[in-house]
């Protein structure tokens, strides 16, 4: 599993500065392209609803919401699901190595709002194939 160093407390400072909304474009961004090479294609159940992720030990929150099948960063801080975790977890969760379950009881992955939609969002990250370079590890442990 990934370790990261705990960051610095001048950039979690600039990070819990940064507007949701600037994070929030950054973030929809890469999810859209991820999107657009057919690696995260996201089910028709999460039409019309609104994410949060907040990456902790950074003091990052990003918003998005599902729409017409693509991802669009959302400018209303109220979520039907948010997510938050470590960077080096959500690192983890991305690469495959953690599934949300483990983290969740390891008490590392908070979840809240909407369960259901949070045991599909899980059920559907679960499912989706990994590109082969995101499963390489280019960090040893």
């Amino acid at each position: 599993m990934l370790k990261l160093p705990k960051p610095p407390a001048l950039l979690v400072s600039l990070g819990r500065r940064l507007p949701p909304a600037f994070l929030s474009l950054h973030f929809t961004a890469g999810l859209l392209v991820a999107r657009h090479l057919n690696w995260l294609l996201p089910p028709a159940e999460l039409e019309g609803k609104r994410f949060a992720i907040d990456v902790t030990d950074l003091g990052l929150r990003c918003l998005f919401c599902c729409r017409h099948g693509s991802f669009r960063p959302s400018w209303d801080a109220q979520a039907d699901l948010e997510l938050s975790a470590s960077a080096a977890d959500f690192f983890s969760l991305l690469q495959g190595e953690m599934d949300a379950d483990t983290l969740f009881f390891q008490r590392r992955l908070k979840i809240s709002g909407d369960t259901e939609l949070g045991l599909m969002v899980k059920n559907w990250l679960d499912a989706t194939e990994r590109p082969a370079w995101l499963r390489h590890r280019y960090l040893s442990d």
